[in-house]
This record gives structure tokens, sequence and C-alpha cells, in this order.
């Protein structure tokens, strides 16, 4: 129970601060869409191109993990999008980011710290494992729909154009060029870095900060409803789809088999918020299930984490 309070209780902690200085106008008008474009410009990719770079891949590749957490995100995500789809008729991009709010864990900012504090130093590798996943992938695919959705109706050379739109994207730049690092085994100079470290450090506050903030200015979703299913799939039906999986694996390493469960019970990371906000879609959505879905770990996850006999 302290762990998940040592954790969660900073995050509430910066959407208040947010909401307060948004109350307060301490920032003037556009403060939001400020903080939300330096965390989309600079400090999100700083921080996925530090995490991936200093990856070793081969240290940290485990299937039967990818396939437990990697199939949750997705199945969850899938479901995400259908369930927009059928309660708002939304287009491509509002189904992707509603997914994305269901599938995408707080494994930066709450999933570390947890699994560290479970399973010593080792458990590093299976959260660093969950965050080249998200980042790399289901962040990629929602991008990529996202862009799709926008560019659809505009006749021939649509694909050319959903193309360019998403190499121009710097999160997936930043991904991509980690990866890349990674794979090559090309090994960053320190003060380089220590930079990417700095800059990295500002996207979870900023991002938190920014969602507080934009609370201040539009408040909760009168219709909750969409809320409700993106709450659900992140607590409840990505838990559960990756205890399922668990069952194709019987001789899987207990450490990565419990984080992969709990790491896929942590609530809706603050970069769904972000890239709502980018892309102008299902933002107040986004907001509003980060901090639901949050304020239910504080209770959800501790119990996980006894059941699963961390610590």
């Amino acid at each position: 129970m302290q762990a998940i309070l040592t954790v969660a209780f900073p995050v509430f902690a910066l959407i208040g601060v947010g909401f307060w200085a948004g109350r307060r106008r301490v920032l003037g008008p556009g403060g939001t869409a400020a903080l939300s474009g330096f965390v989309t410009w600079f400090a999100l990719p700083a921080m996925l191109f530090a995490a991936l770079a200093r990856v070793e891949i081969a240290a940290i590749v485990n299937l039967p993990f990818v396939v437990v957490y990697g199939g949750s995100m997705a199945v969850t995500f899938g479901v995400g999008m259908i369930a927009a789809r059928g309660m708002s008729r939304a287009g491509v991009a509002h189904q992707s980011v509603h997914g994305l709010s269901a599938a995408f864990g707080n494994v930066g900012y709450m999933g570390i710290p947890l699994c560290v504090s479970g399973f010593g130093a080792a458990g590093v590798l299976p959260a660093t494992l969950a965050v080249c996943i998200g980042g790399g992938g289901m962040m990629t695919v929602a991008i990529v729909l996202i862009e799709y959705g926008r560019n659809r109706g505009g006749g021939r050379g649509v694909g050319r154009r959903v193309g360019m739109a998403v190499l121009r994207s710097p999160i997936l730049q930043a991904v991509a060029a980690g990866m890349l690092v990674a794979g090559l085994g090309v090994t960053v100079p320190g003060p380089v870095m220590r930079f990417l470290d700095l800059l990295a450090g500002a996207a979870g506050p900023c991002a938190l900060f920014a969602i507080g903030h934009f609370l201040s200015e539009q408040g909760l979703p009168r219709r909750l409803g969409e809320v409700g299913l993106a709450v659900a799939g992140k607590m409840l039906l990505q838990p559960l789809v990756a205890w399922g999986l668990l069952g194709l694996f019987p001789g899987m390493a207990p450490m990565w088999a419990k984080s992969a469960l709990l790491l896929a019970a942590l609530p809706s990371a603050a970069n769904c918020f972000v890239l709502a906000q980018e892309y102008d879609s299902f933002v107040e959505g986004a907001s509003a299930t980060i901090l639901l879905s949050t304020l239910i770990s504080v209770g959800s996850v501790s119990v996980l984490v006894v059941v699963l006999g961390m610590g």
C-alpha cells in the first residue's frame, strides 16, 4: 500500500497544482496548449529516445512477456476503438485516442518504481520492455491510424500524405532513432544523454500539470459513457486479458509473469492526453480517463501487489 501511495500521490498532486494554476490563470490563455506542445515536441521524444537508446536488446527481449503484455494492449486497444465507434459513431482519430486511453498504461512513472520496489533492480527489465512495446508499438499504431483518419477523405495520394504526416511526428522520429541506436549498439555520449534525461524528466510532470490545467478550463465531460468504457478497459479488461494469455506460457519466469499482470493493470498514461491534445480528439475524455483510472488504481493495484506477493 505504501508503494502505490508513494507513486500515486505525486501524480494527483501535479494534476491538482495544474488545476489550481488554471483557476488562478497563472499561465494566462493558451497555457494548456503551450505545455502540451512542449511535451509533444521536446520532452516526450527525449524520454522515448533515451529509454530506447540505452536498452540492450538481448537483455530485455522476453517473447512470452511480449505476447502477454503486448497482446493485452492490442486486444484492449481494439475493443476500445470498437466501443467508441458503437457509442458515439466517432471517426477513426477519436476511436484511436479512446483505444489508446484504454490500453496505454502509466509504465514510465508508476510501473518502473513499482517493479523495482517489488523485484529489486531486476524489475527494471520487464518495465523497460513494456515502455518499448508501448512507445515503439502501440503509440506508433495509434498515430498511424489517427493520420489515416484525418487524411482518408483526401482522394488520391492519401497513403503518401499519411506516410509523410507519420514521418514528421517527433514522437515516432524519436522512437525510430532510439530503436536504431539500440539495435546498432551505438553508445550515446554522456553529456548528450544527460541533456536528454534532463529534458525527459519534464515529460511526466508537464503532462500531468497540463491535465489539471485543462480540467480547470473544461471540467469533466458531461457524458461519461465513453470515459467509463475506457476506464473499464484499462483497469479491468486489460489485466484480465493478460491473465488469460499467461495460460499459454506455464513455464514463464515468475518475475516476468507477475510484472506483465501488474503493468497491464496500471492506470492510463498522461501520454494519452498529450496525443489527444495534439490531434484535438477525445481530449476531455482522455484527461478524465487518466484521472479516474489513477484514482481507482490506488486501491486496485495495491490489492494486486498483495495478491502477487511482491515486495
